[in-house]
């Protein structure tokens, strides 16, 4: 990885008991923990920059090549995340890679990175932590925004709703276009960053590379199909999860679709504030997995006036079970487009 640490166990101390932290070359204070989950904490970190690096244009401004990525007021998000397995190290060295693969500004950036080796409790144990550092976006992600709204029976204008997923659509254009075309397979609203913006629609960005691979893999067995839902059932969130992701036929095709359907998911997410298919959950004997198989879409009761039909069929159109017939993102971007000029007047 190429990564140089100096003064570890203070580094361990200070992410554990607030401090200064290094991150190669760069000093920063932690502010403030922003949240966790499984082995992940983010933290609210400010750059430290000494009065000689002031001078010379050091600290980040002299790593990042693209200046637009530097924080007006030296604040980002630190992750830090605690490596159990050897599995999940190869796992965040995957995450670490594929993030540094894209540039655009709908797909969030990883500005720096490290994997030290830390010393367990254990005899002669060696464990591993990854330091992962991003800008940060302290407007939450739409998940919590959805959740505050929906607390408060407010919903995104129609306007705002097209706006919000163009931008998903753009930066997920970005990763389909590479060569070869990489699915995010994780496409949901607790990964879409959103920052509001006075007199515009929100700025989305989406984030979290961890279950990013490159997309296409032909399926030739029955052992193919259950590893390949296997894997998704770790790695991709089940109220977002394509049906073939589900059931898997012995011989198929899996490409860049399967994120077209957890965009179909999504923007019914960003109107509605769930997923379409998560009202199973709560039905007695109800299948989450059944009514995503059969793509069995429930309309609830929306603002007022509702939204329009067309984006009810636009949602229907990506929500197609057989992914040979499900539209690609350049189809997706093109209708989108429309939708925006129309409703715009």
């Amino acid at each position: 990885m190429g990564c140089s640490f100096s003064g570890l166990n203070a580094l361990y101390d200070a992410v554990n008991g607030g401090g200064d932290i290094w991150i190669n070359e760069n000093r920063f204070r932690i502010v403030r923990q922003l949240g966790e989950g499984g082995f992940a904490f983010v933290f609210l970190v400010k750059e430290v920059i000494s009065d000689s690096s002031s001078a010379s244009g050091g600290g980040l401004a002299k790593k990042l090549k693209d200046p637009s990525r530097l924080s007006g007021d030296g604040t980002y998000a630190l992750k830090k995340v605690l490596i159990q397995s050897s599995e999940q190290l190869e796992l965040v060295r995957e995450e670490i890679r594929v993030s540094s693969l894209f540039s655009h500004p709908n797909l969030l950036p990883l500005l720096d990175h490290a994997i030290i080796a830390v010393k367990s409790s254990t005899e002669g144990s060696v464990k591993h932590e990854a330091y992962l550092l991003f800008p940060v976006h302290l407007d939450g992600t739409l998940l919590d925004n959805a959740q505050t709204m929906k607390a408060k029976k407010e919903f995104f204008s129609t306007v705002d709703v097209l706006e919000i997923f163009r931008q998903l659509c753009a930066g997920l254009k970005h990763m389909h276009s590479s060569e070869p075309p990489y699915a995010h397979n994780d496409v949901k609203p607790g990964n879409v960053l959103l920052t509001h913006r006075k007199g515009k629609s929100p700025h989305a960005i989406l984030m979290d590379f961890g279950s990013a691979r490159p997309a296409r893999s032909e399926i030739h067995s029955r052992s193919e199909a259950l590893q390949l839902q296997e894997w998704a059932s770790e790695h991709c969130s089940a109220p977002f999860r394509a049906p073939e992701l589900w059931d898997c036929p012995s011989h198929a095709d899996i490409d860049e679709r399967t994120d077209i359907w957890s965009l179909g998911c999504t923007l019914y997410a960003i109107m509605y504030g769930v997923s379409p298919f998560e009202y199973a959950l709560g039905e007695s004997g109800g299948s989450l997995q059944l009514a995503i198989v059969n793509a069995q879409i429930k309309w609830p009761a929306g603002p007022n006036p509702p939204y329009p039909d067309a984006l009810h069929q636009f949602i229907k159109w990506m929500l197609q079970p057989q992914a040979a017939v499900r539209p690609r993102i350049d189809d997706i971007v093109l209708h989108v487009d429309k939708l925006i000029a129309k409703f715009s007047n």
